[in-house]
C-alpha cells in the first residue's frame, strides 16, 4: 500500500497565543491535502494548539519527552503529559537536543519506547554534520544512529524517521537531491518495517524546493523548520505534495 506522506512544522522555541491564528489559515490547505499534516508547537501552546485544531485535519505534536512516566524531573514533560494535552506524535533525537543536551542514541531509544507506550508516534531524527559527510562518513553515521535509537522490536509499531543533515538546518543550504535519494534508501533497506514506515527530509525545506524533494523516491513528507512559522510558506509546501 502506498504510504501517506507526513508534513510536519517543527516550530521550535518559537510561537506565542497570538499566533495560533497560524492553524485558521493552514486548515483550508490541511483539509484539501492528500498528506497527514502535523504542528509540533512548544510545549506552552501544546495544549491550545490542540483545541485550536480539533475538527480540523491538522495533528498536533510535542518537540521532546523524557524516558519516564513521572517523577522528579524539574522542567521535563513525559510522553503521557503530551498525550493528555492532545498530542498524536513526539519529535525525538533531534540533532539541536542530541547536540545541545547531550542525547545519545540511548536516550533516544529510551525517549521512544515511552512515547509508544504513551500510544504517540515518535518521529525519531537521524542526520549527519558537513565534518562526517565530507569524510564520507554520512551513510555510516545515520546507519549507526538508526540502529541505536530505534526502539527495541519496533516490527508492527508506527514509527516515522527524519533524515536531517545537520548541516542543512537552519543554514539555507538543501542536501542534493542525489544525496537525499541516496540516504532515504540507505534508510529505508535498515527499517524493520520498510514497506510502511515513512521516512521525511528535513533540512532547510522551503516551498522553492518541497516539490522536488517530495518527488524523490523514498521520501514521504518533510520535517519543516522555519519555513513552518509563516503560515503562506507551510501552506505551500503542503500544496507541493503530489504536485
Amino acid at each position: 500500500m502506498p504510504r501517506t506522506a507526513l508534513i510536519a512544522g517543527n516550530w521550535k522555541m518559537n510561537g506565542l497565543a497570538g499566533d495560533l491564528g497560524f492553524f485558521g489559515e493552514v486548515a483550508r490547505a490541511a483539509a484539501d491535502s492528500p498528506a497527514d499534516i502535523l504542528v509540533c508547537p512548544p510545549a506552552t501552546l501544546l495544549a491550545l494548539a490542540a483545541k485550536t485544531c480539533s475538527g480540523t485535519a491538522i495533528s498536533v505534536g510535542g518537540q521532546d519527552c523524557h524516558a519516564r512516566e513521572s517523577g522528579a524531573h524539574t522542567g521535563d514533560i513525559s510522553a503521557v503529559m503530551l498525550r493528555d494535552a492532545g498530542a498524536d506524535y513526539v519529535i525525538l533525537g533531534h540533532s539541536e537536543r542530541r547536540a545541545d543536551h547531550g542525547e545519545s542514541d540511548a536516550i533516544v531509544r529510551s525517549k521512544a519506547e515511552a512515547a509508544l507506550a504513551a500510544g504517540l508516534i515518535p518521529i525519531i531524527c537521524v542526520g549527519e554534520t558537513q565534518a562526517e559527510r565530507e569524510s564520507g562518513q554520512a551513510e555510516t553515521v545515520v546507519a549507526r544512529q538508526l540502529a541505536g535509537s530505534l526502539p527495541e522490536n519496533p516490527q508492527k509499531m508506527e514509527l516515522v524517521i527524519a533524515y536531517e543533515p545537520v548541516w542543512a538546518i537552519g543554514t539555507g543550504l538543501t542536501a542534493s537531491e542525489a544525496d537525499v535519494a541516496e540516504i532515504h534508501a540507505a534508510i529505508r533497506k535498515r527499517l524493520p518495517e520498510p514497506l510502511t514506515t515513512r521516512i521525511l527530509y528535513g533540512g532547510s525545506v522551503k516551498p522553492a524546493n518541497a516539490e522536488s524533494l517530495l518527488s524523490l523516491a523514498d521520501v514521504d513528507g518533510a520535517l519543516v523548520g522555519g519555513a513552518s512559522l509563516k503560515a503562506s510558506d507551510f501552506t505551500s509546501i503542503i500544496g507541493a505534495v503530489g504536485r
